[in-house]
């Protein structure tokens, strides 16, 4: 019995398929309320540290998944209900105490290497939960939750994407970054910011949270460390032999891959606008 094999479109359908729910879930989840927000990137927090232990343990590390999960949700969870006004700030001086408890659950775990154990949990803790925590701060204005600043951001770092692949195919000739990521040119990142401050100009039309020079800093901001991002995750998969960060994402790879961009960018974002507001 002959076994079918699969058609060449069916992994660029299934792409495709993946993209537009992701794309649904997305806006949908930023747009209907700060419950559904919060839900959306609590979830993303816990996969994306879940899925960046599981990578270092591909190479025998053994972080303290729990310790790093408890930090990180919490973070989370924090920055959330602070932003909401239903906690003071003053809580945050708990993440201080909080994190020396991983040195203190280190000695009990019995494990090889303890101090590279201890420093690659926090990794995970700073590389992914932070940043995430910091979309909260992103996320509320002094009075209320806005979904255009989000949504405009995750717009931004799309087009980035999408400028830099369509000039690249086209122009693309000196390499940007050849020792990390051999695809990407300096041709294709000029595109990238283009086609970005292009779509910040469109976004202050009817975006009306941000003013256009803000709107115009936060879409460099992107087109420059949304870059990094993408490099400094592709440095994190080539240290570790590993193609994807993960399979959860159909065509798409993991968490990480998908939101590299994101997790570098925001920090960013979060100085350039609580210094310019």
């Amino acid at each position: 019995m002959e076994i079918p094999t699969k058609k060449p479109s069916s992994n660029l359908q299934q792409r495709i398929w993946a993209g537009a729910a992701g794309a649904a879930l997305f806006v949908g989840g930023i747009y209907f309320s700060e419950w559904t927000f919060f839900l959306l990137f609590l979830a993303l927090t816990v996969l994306g540290l879940l899925e960046f232990y599981r990578l270092l343990s591909v190479k025998g590390f053994q972080p303290n998944r729990a310790m790093g999960l408890l930090l990180g949700v919490g973070l989370y969870v924090l920055c959330f209900l602070i932003k909401q006004d239903q906690l003071s700030s003053d809580w945050l001086f708990l993440l201080p105490p909080v994190m020396l408890l991983v040195l203190v659950a280190e000695l009990y775990r019995k494990k090889e290497q303890p101090f590279t154990n201890i420093a690659l949990t926090l990794t995970g803790v700073l590389y992914i939960a932070a940043p995430f925590s910091m979309l909260h701060v992103l996320a509320f204005l002094p009075d209320r939750y806005s979904w255009q600043i989000i949504l405009g951001v995750m717009l931004l770092i799309w087009s980035s994407d999408t400028g830099a692949y369509i000039a690249g195919k086209s122009f693309g000739k000196h390499k940007l970054f050849p020792r990390i990521s051999p695809g990407k040119t300096w041709e294709g990142w000029v595109g990238g910011v283009i086609l970005s401050l292009v779509v910040a100009y469109v976004l202050s039309l009817y975006f009306e949270d941000l003013t256009l020079a803000q709107w115009l800093g936060v879409g460099a901001l992107v087109s420059v460390f949304g870059v990094l991002g993408d490099l400094v995750e592709s440095m994190l998969k080539r240290s570790l032999d590993v193609k994807d960060s993960g399979t959860l994402i159909p065509g798409h790879g993991g968490i990480l891959d998908r939101f590299d961009s994101l997790i570098l960018v925001v920090p960013f974002l979060v100085a350039f606008l609580e210094l310019v507001r």
